[in-house]
Parts: C-alpha cells; structure tokens; sequence
C-alpha cells in the first residue's frame, strides 16, 4: 500500500469509494478463511490475557493456561476440540465493520490531511495521524461486536449444572442488551479506542514505511516478497506496541471487576508485574503477523 500520487481530477468521495471498496473485498475474503485459521489462537490469547495470579494450597501461585500450545490443549481437552473457535461469528462480524472502515478511510483521509495537490511521499506522523483518526473511528462504532468476541472466548468450562451466559452472538447481543443495557455494548471503548487507534497506526503506517523502506534498498521490487516482509513488520510493531492495552481491553470485557481502564492497569501492574501485559504475546503475534500478510497481499491486488 504505497502513497497515492492523487491527480487533481479524481475527487475526495471517488477515491474514498475505490479505497473502501478494495479495503472491504480484501477484509472479506481474507477474513473469512484466516479468522477460522486463527481464531484458536485469539481464543487462546484472551484466556491467558484474563488469567491472573491463583495460590495453590501450599501458597505457590499456579496457572491453569501455560504457553500458547499448553493454553490450546488445555481448551481443546476440557472443553472439546470447537471451544477454540468460540467467538468466530462475532470476530467476522467485528472485521467487517471495523476492517472495512479502518482501511476503506485510511488512504482518503491520507489525501485529506496532505491535500488533494500533494505529490511525493507522504511524512510519516501524517500516516501515522490518519491510521490513528480510521482506527479510533472504526472501533467506536464496531465495539459491541469486539465485546461479543471476548465475551464469547473468555467463557471456559462451566461446573454440572451451571447453565452458559450466552449460546451464540446474536444471543449475546440480545442478553448483554437486556442485562446490562445498550450502553454495555460500549463497555470498554476507552482501551479499545486507544489499543486499535495504535495498533491501526501500528500496521497501516507501519507497512507504509517498511515497504517504502525496502524498495529503496537495491534489487527489491514491488513484489509478493516486499509485501510479505512488509506485512510481517507491521504485525510486530502493532504486537509489541499494542499488547499492554489489548490486555487491559481484555480485562475490562471479559471482566466486571474493575471500575475503569485506570484501575484494571494499576490492578495488574500491582498484583501480576509488568510482564503482566505481554501475556499471550506468541499466539497474538502468530495470529496479526499471519493476518497482516495474507490482508496486505491481498489488498495490494485488489486496488485500484
């Protein structure tokens, strides 16, 4: 995805149409076999995200869920092989609303804040305010769905007898809304708004500079590989720099323990360490560095 070099003909609501309509084919058609790819891997990610600190009997602290192989066995062996794929609808309903809008305005908005007469390379903190605009819009109107998703992972094996909070997402929708009130959908927006706007700008910006990095390195090309290397580097940055608030995020969905976002990261802080907020650090990066590869590659065929 490189800098547009706009031509003073093509209008702002034109691009915008061509930029969301290729962002949306490339969201649906790569989310559709990716998200049941990874999904296993999110699931596993929330569970040892919201796992916290237990004594045992002799006051040595255990964890039920260890590493992303052990968290995976540990799912599929308790709760039967599909628990990994709990969350599945609601992550498809939370990449079309919130992929489609986050890419579909990532380039006009680009284009906005330069000018539509702006020809070179775009500055960096430009892309970067951009992604971070279409990430933070994206997410306040697609939170509910990223709130069904944790809601549904988080939700291990029950004791006999103790019936399940949700059969689905549309019942999970539907329950949250007369339980708690429409305004729950929105439970966690803060930390939400801030780890996607980052990890949007993670990876949109990202994959921006590493690419324009790249082709000025002698003997590459705009080609599959500089778009896998690309890809590859936006899902570290986005991992690396978005990962204590995806925690946090977590937390606070899956969690009614705490009062607010600054509260659930003193609590963790204190009680859990530092370390705390790079829990599921493998599974998160081995389900966004495979995404971000097979999104870009797809979306840089895709676009016009």
């Amino acid at each position: 995805m490189s800098d547009l070099k706009l031509r003073p003909e093509i209008s702002f609501a034109q691009t915008f149409l061509c930029s969301a309509f290729a962002a949306c084919f490339a969201e649906l058609f790569c989310e559709w076999v990716l998200q049941l790819c990874t999904i296993p891997l999110d699931t596993a990610k929330v569970r040892l995200q919201l796992q916290k600190k237990t004594a045992s009997g002799d006051g040595v602290s255990v964890s039920k869920y260890r590493g992303l192989m052990g968290t995976v066995v540990t799912i599929a062996r308790e709760e039967g092989l599909w628990a990994l794929w709990n969350g599945v609808i609601a992550g498809l309903h939370r990449q079309c609303i919130y992929g489609g809008l986050r890419i579909g305005l990532y380039d006009p908005v680009k284009t906005f804040l330069v000018g539509s007469d702006f020809v070179g390379d775009i500055p960096l903190y430009q892309k970067i305010f951009a992604a971070l605009l279409t990430g933070a819009i994206a997410i306040v109107v697609a939170n509910p769905t990223d709130l069904v998703k944790v809601r549904l992972q988080a939700e291990g094996k029950l004791p006999s007898g103790v019936p399940r909070r949700y059969y689905g997402a549309l019942d999970a929708y539907c329950t949250i809304v007369r339980q708690e009130g429409l305004g729950a959908l929105w439970t966690g927006l803060g930390p939400n708004i801030a780890r996607n706007a980052i990890v949007n700008a993670a990876e949109l910006a990202s994959y921006d500079q590493v690419k324009e990095t790249i082709l000025k390195i002698p003997g590459f090309t705009d080609n599959i590989f500089t778009h896998i290397l690309a890809g590859l580097g936006a899902g570290l940055f986005a991992v690396c720099i978005g990962s204590p608030i995806d925690v946090v995020k977590s937390r606070m969905m899956g969690d009614s323990a705490y009062k607010n976002t600054v509260d659930c990261f003193i609590k963790t802080l204190k009680y859990e360490g530092f370390l705390a907020f790079y829990k599921g650090f493998l599974p998160n990066f081995s389900r966004l560095g495979s995404w971000n590869v097979i999104m870009f590659l797809t979306l840089e065929q895709v676009r016009p």
